[in-house]
């Protein structure tokens, strides 16, 4: 503070002297204070404290336009040109000329103030006639080609007080008392290639500011000058011989003063219109092609974004009429509003994007003119009309669209793909061509892409469903699958080069996807594809599995017209699969799931044979339980093993749920025992004959665990529980929920995504492995935990309860039967533990009234009394206790004294 205190009074006392001293004295006596003055700045980190900067800053910019002019005076521009750059560097001592241009560079930052004072000292003139100096007669450069520090340090400091003048409009309008404002933006756009390589950047950087701080009176003076018709002229003699992207620099500078002027007058862009200037951009940009990655394009994209903006550059509203096509979508409103004032006015300009498309195949160009139009969509949602009324862009666009390379193919689809998502509407002219794209099929990524198109506008809205039908889109599509269907069917077992690879593959799978969606809640377009006969082909694709979510779609859309030709194919795809398609019978017990919701789709199950399908299922999995595993089941983790098993059972459940014909026909046929059966064969239960040997000592009673507890300790703790028993525990769980009429609606298992060309589900599991549960199952035990606890709940309040009711007596048959197979070599004690449990949780399961009744009136009485009675001859005493129990419970329903008996 006290060092500007001291500096303010000497600039007082040079105040007060000056007045009375020679012009070469005063002078020097500003420049002996100068360099206090830099010195306080510096150590002040730029806080000023010096209430006369705006004279200070007057009379240095006076004193530095005055030295600038005397070195300008009287000498050629060669000349000129090294007087300014001597008198402006920096030397080994103090220069007066770099003195002042310091000073002026850090008194420009100040505040706007101090920049008027600066401005109206006739500087801006001045340093306009020293970049135009700079720019057309290159600097001397060191040695080495480069330009020296001191240069680049005084280039610096020039443009940043030139861009803090020139965005003023006052800075501007000092402009035109010089004609170098003209002459600089000519000689960018006739002597490019010929000026000086140091400076173009600055000065494109000093002109743009210029631009976006032009005046009516700056205008008026370009137009009287005839600035941008001679830029224009000589822009077309640099296209022809320049490189590509210096074209597009020079020419970025010349359309910023005509973009920029615009919202002002439209004298400028009237003048480049008049001279061809449309004509010159065309011709610009197609010479763009095949540039570098990065190569030119921050002015390859400048020009089209500001040829973008000059789209909305009219002094009147287009006058369009169009026709609207129905049907269009219920909530679709043709009466938009204008209120941006964005609207398309200017068709000239946007003629030249659209024709830079339609003539050229650069990626880059095509993907930008593509986002151009996505650009001006955005603005205001009439454009699109406005457009499509009179030059038909994206209508055009469709008919060249597959010679362009694939990204641009994949952004061109998507912007058509908006045209419905965004504005709700349904271009069918357009449509029509995508359309016959898909039918020529000329490039097939093209086609694929296309496609991908139509399938998302049909998720967008039903409507979709009617329209592509009409179009013969669905027909089209259907003879396109009957064809690869026989190719697939004659090909089975064999590898045909070149056949179903890649996007040929993708296209099969993507027009399943596509029949698919037009078949859901469409029964109209699922008679259309019986009667075309397509069912027996669509069945053909399920043997893939990158095909076989959208086949099994179709195949259930078919169900709500026939369920008896769904179960058929369904239940027969499961009986001819083999031992090693896990995937496939996975897929289509889940697709029966889906379907069976449906009451009326119980019927049909039934006739068709599925509980046998399916125990047949449970059958041919003897042993894939086994620890170690054997055979084919070595490829597959036992989780997996147990998803198949989890599915076949929930199946089963739904089936006879809420279904008392279905429930007395799995009774009646006695398959709860055959259930049983192929459930105790799996090779976790004991299958070595019962069990004649001696037990351990019996455990007493204080250290008996429930079922609940068995399974928390299996997947929660830390206590080591063998696979085996695992197994065994996850199969009781999944029969007790079928015991009360809910595993259906349960969900252990993660919904798989498989990748195109998954030939296998196998986890190539050790056995040991088991312990930690494959990635069909939950990723840990603890998710396991996780999963068990909220299907049972807390196990005091669950398992423990005593008022369950017995929805399906025969799972409870099911489980009494397993019971004395609960039991491995070597782990004595263990099996008599979760027998127990077992006996324990299915005397809760009996004890209520209702549930004694449900089995009572389900004529299973007597057969789960001698399933009980079986269980009984177990040399496990533990048992004996809670048995005693279940037959007292059971045998006070009965009616029949032979029961009692």
């Amino acid at each position: 503070t006290l060092q500007w205190e001291t500096l303010g009074k000497k600039f007082v006392e040079y105040e007060q002297v000056a007045p009375f001293l020679i012009p070469e004295d005063q002078q020097r006596r500003l420049l002996d204070f100068l360099p206090l003055f830099l010195k306080a700045w510096e150590q002040s980190a730029g806080v000023v404290i010096f209430p006369n900067i705006q004279l200070l800053a007057s009379e240095v910019s006076k004193l530095l336009t005055k030295e600038i002019k005397r070195n300008l005076n009287g000498k050629s521009a060669e000349e000129a040109c090294l007087a300014l750059e001597q008198f402006l560097q920096q030397k080994v001592e103090a220069e007066d000329g770099h003195l002042l241009l310091k000073s002026v560079y850090l008194l420009s930052q100040t505040d706007l103030r101090t920049m008027w004072n600066i401005i109206g000292s006739g500087l801006p003139a001045a340093l306009m006639q020293c970049l135009y100096l700079f720019f057309t007669f290159p600097l001397k450069t060191s040695d080495d080609g480069e330009t020296s520090e001191d240069d680049t340090q005084t280039q610096k400091m020039l443009v940043e007080i030139m861009l803090n003048m020139y965005k003023e409009e006052q800075g501007v309008e000092e402009l035109l008392a010089a004609d170098k404002l003209q002459s600089l933006i000519i000689a960018t756009a006739s002597l490019w290639d010929q000026c000086s390589q140091s400076w173009k950047l600055p000065t494109g950087r000093v002109l743009r500011t210029i631009s976006k701080a032009q005046t009516k009176n700056s205008i008026m003076y370009l137009q009287a000058v005839d600035c941008i018709k001679i830029a224009v002229q000589n822009l077309f003699k640099l296209a022809d011989t320049l490189p590509a992207s210096d074209v597009c620099e020079a020419a970025s500078i010349v359309l910023c003063f005509v973009k920029d002027s615009y919202p002002i007058s439209s004298a400028l862009l009237t003048e480049f219109e008049s001279n061809d200037g449309y004509q010159l951009l065309l011709k610009i940009l197609l010479r763009c092609e095949g540039l570098q990655q990065n190569e030119g394009d921050p002015y390859l994209d400048e020009i089209l974004d500001m040829l973008t903006c000059l789209t909305t550059c009219g002094k009147t509203e287009l006058k369009v009429s169009g026709n609207i096509v129905h049907p269009q979508l219920p909530h679709f409103d043709f009466e938009w509003t204008r209120s941006s004032g964005m609207t398309v006015k200017n068709l000239q300009a946007f003629q030249v994007l659209q024709s830079i498309f339609q003539k050229s195949n650069d990626q880059h160009l095509c993907g930008r003119i593509l986002a151009a139009i996505g650009t001006i969509w955005a603005w205001d949602r009439a454009n699109f009309f406005l457009l499509e009324w009179t030059l038909q862009p994206i209508n055009q666009f469709t008919d060249i669209i597959h010679f362009k390379p694939h990204p641009v193919q994949t952004q061109f689809f998507r912007l058509v793909e908006s045209i419905v998502l965004d504005l709700s509407y349904v271009p069918h002219e357009i449509l029509k061509k995508v359309q016959y794209l898909i039918k020529e099929n000329i490039v097939p990524f093209c086609t694929l892409t296309a496609l991908q198109c139509l399938l998302s506008m049909t998720h967008k809205d039903l409507l979709f469903s009617d329209i592509f039908r009409d179009s013969g889109l669905l027909g089209l599509l259907l003879a396109l699958l009957r064809k690869q269907a026989k190719i697939l069917r004659k090909s089975a077992g064999t590898h045909l080069p070149g056949l179903e690879e890649g996007t040929e593959k993708e296209l099969n799978a993507v027009m399943l996807k596509m029949v698919a969606a037009l078949t859901v809640r469409s029964v109209r377009n699922t008679v259309v594809l019986k009667d075309y006969g397509m069912v027996p082909y669509i069945k053909i694709f399920l043997d893939d599995e990158c095909y076989r979510s959208a086949t099994l779609s179709i195949l259930e859309q078919l169900s709500v017209i026939n369920y008896e030709e769904y179960m058929s194919i369904i239940i027969g795809a499961l009986c001819s699969s083999t031992q090693g398609e896990l995937s496939l019978k996975l897929d289509l017990l889940k697709s029966l799931l889906r379907i069976l919701e449906s009451l009326k789709s119980h019927s049909a199950f039934r006739t068709c044979s599925g509980f046998n399908a399916l125990l047949s299922l449970l059958s041919d999995m003897e042993g894939a339980l086994q620890d170690p595993p054997s055979g084919l089941w070595t490829a597959f983790g036992q989780n997996c093993i147990l998803e198949l098993v989890f599915y076949t059972l929930q199946v089963i459940t739904a089936a006879l749920h809420l279904d008392p014909v279905n429930s007395n026909f799995f009774q009646r046929s006695d398959l709860f025992e055959k259930m049983a059966e192929d459930l105790g064969s799996l090779g976790c239960f004991w299958t070595q004959g019962e069990w004649q040997g001696e037990w351990q000592t019996p455990l007493s009673l204080e250290k008996k665990r429930t079922f609940a507890e068995f399974l928390d300790a299996a997947f929660c703790s830390s206590e080591p529980f063998p696979t085996w028993l695992k197994n065994c525990i996850w199969i009781l769980n999944f029969l007790d929920h079928m015991v009360k009429g809910t595993l259906h609606q349960e969900s252990y298992f993660k919904e798989r995504k498989p990748e195109m060309g998954e030939t296998s589900r196998g986890d190539q599991e050790k056995p040991q492995a088991q312990e930690e549960h494959s990635v069909a199952f939950k990723r840990s035990s603890n998710e396991l935990s996780a999963s068990a606890y909220r299907l049972w709940g807390n196990p005091e309040e669950n398992l423990e309860m005593r008022d369950c009711t017995v929805v399906h007596p025969g799972a409870v048959c099911v489980m009494v039967r397993l019971l004395p197979k609960l039991y491995k070599e070597g782990h004595d004690q263990l099996s008599q533990e979760i027998q127990y449990a077992v006996v324990d949780h299915i005397q809760s399961l009996v004890k209520s009234e209702k549930s004694r009744q449900v089995m009572c009136e389900s004529g299973l009485l007597g057969t789960i009394i001698t399933s009980c009675q079986a269980a009984f001859r177990n040399e496990n005493h533990l048992l004996h206790l809670p048995l005693t129990r279940v037959f007292e419970k059971l045998a006070s329903q009965a009616i029949e004294p032979d029961v009692l008996r």
